[in-house]
């Protein structure tokens, strides 16, 4: 059976330009890699109107418990300018011990990591005492709305099960072996629209200015203090991401205004409890001011978190005596896939260090790619022991 360099792997997948949702025949690649190894595949490509479709991969080998998952994303976020760029983003290039490419740290280079330890583990053990599956998404960085959402519960009807996940995210603030994430807060959006009566800025009288309405409320919502953050989450906050006023005369007290804000809130609340508390402030500021509102919410997901258990602690023993540091068991940062797959499953996150995800000229440290898929073989070692 072929032992996988998680280098070379690394670069083949940089190669696809799979910008989210598009999949550039990059998922067809990873489960010919799996299928090699004797995974069961299956590409799962799920549709819903107004939003493009998007290939999944689910891959399994082994028919017995306990099911230790893998889960990732393939897609990645464009570009930007490609002249910024010191190389072609979807031509991986090596330079000063670093690979170079879109998705080198966001997360192409976990993926060959984990898929290198699984090659490795599984030549050296001729019988397997479980099963070892990937779930790997291509809607992580975009919409999530046919991406691991829809794998869960396709896997939920199969009456599959998942004893513990590993999320291949890059949870290290600055030093591979510093982080891992044990949950992550949850994310609201709310789009407000107020309706005022357009009028002559001269007679103010006779209109009812919409962005009197909407200043008073966002800045009723900027002094809310959700709560002073929990012993595994950092405070709630909510942030203000756009006003806009469609208008285009000076002399014109405009008809509407909009704001949108997003909160990241821990696990003291819930969505539902927030948009209550919202719409009070909704309700008694614009019926104050004889204006009317409309609020339109998003979530894309609830707070949550993972209790360490026995594997959680394993991880860690193992990041710390490769890595020579003890990682924090953490829930900072946004929201990740493991939102949806706890409902399946317990798990955690653990990747490469993410200083340069999103960024141009993104890149990953050969040697922490080299750490990585040794700390992710350890994990397979012990975990099956």
């Amino acid at each position: 059976m072929k032992i996988y360099n998680e280098l070379e792997l690394a670069k083949k997948l940089i190669r696809y330009p799979s910008i989210t949702p598009v999949d550039a025949g990059v998922m067809k690649y990873l489960e010919k890699v799996l299928k090699s190894l004797g995974f069961k595949t299956k590409i799962l490509e799920f549709k819903e109107k107004n939003f493009k479709p998007v290939k999944n991969l689910y891959a399994r080998i082994g028919n017995k418990e306990p099911n230790f998952c893998y889960a990732g994303h393939l897609d990645v976020v464009p570009p930007g300018n490609i002249k910024d760029w010191t190389v072609n983003p979807f031509k991986p290039s090596i330079k000063k011990g670093h690979l170079i490419g879109r998705g080198a740290n966001d997360m192409k280079s976990s993926i060959a990591a984990f898929v290198s330890a699984t090659s490795i583990f599984l030549n050296r053990n001729e019988k397997l005492n479980g099963s070892i599956s990937f779930l790997i998404t291509g809607d992580e960085e975009g919409d999530a709305i046919n991406g691991t959402k829809k794998v869960v519960d396709y896997l939920k009807k199969k009456n599959e099960r998942i004893n513990f996940c590993l999320v291949g995210e890059p949870t290290n603030p600055n030093r591979l072996g510093e982080m891992i994430k044990i949950g992550r807060r949850g994310s609201l959006t709310g789009k407000l629209t107020i309706v005022g009566v357009q009028g002559h800025v001269a007679y103010p009288q006779r209109a009812n200015n919409p962005s009197t309405t909407i200043i008073k409320i966002l800045n009723e919502l900027k002094n809310i203090k959700f709560d002073k953050g929990t012993k595994d989450f950092q405070p709630s906050n909510l942030e203000v991401t756009k006003i806009n006023i469609s208008n285009s005369a000076d002399n014109v007290i405009p008809d509407s205004a909009e704001a949108t804000f997003n909160i990241r809130f821990n696990n003291k609340h819930s969505s539902n409890s927030i948009k209550k508390r919202l719409n009070k402030i909704f309700k008694k500021i614009s019926g104050k001011r004889n204006s009317n509102y409309k609020i339109e919410y998003r979530v894309s997901g609830e707070a949550f978190l993972t209790k360490p258990n026995n594997t959680t602690f394993m991880i860690q023993n193992i990041i710390k005596k490769i890595t020579k540091i003890k990682p924090k068991l953490s829930t900072t940062g946004g929201t990740s896939d493991l939102r949806f797959i706890r409902k399946l499953s317990p798990g955690l996150e653990f990747g490469l260090v993410g200083k340069t995800m999103h960024k141009v000229d993104e890149a990953v440290s050969l040697k922490d790619l080299k750490k990585l898929t040794k700390i992710y073989s350890k994990i397979l070692d012990n975990y099956f022991s």
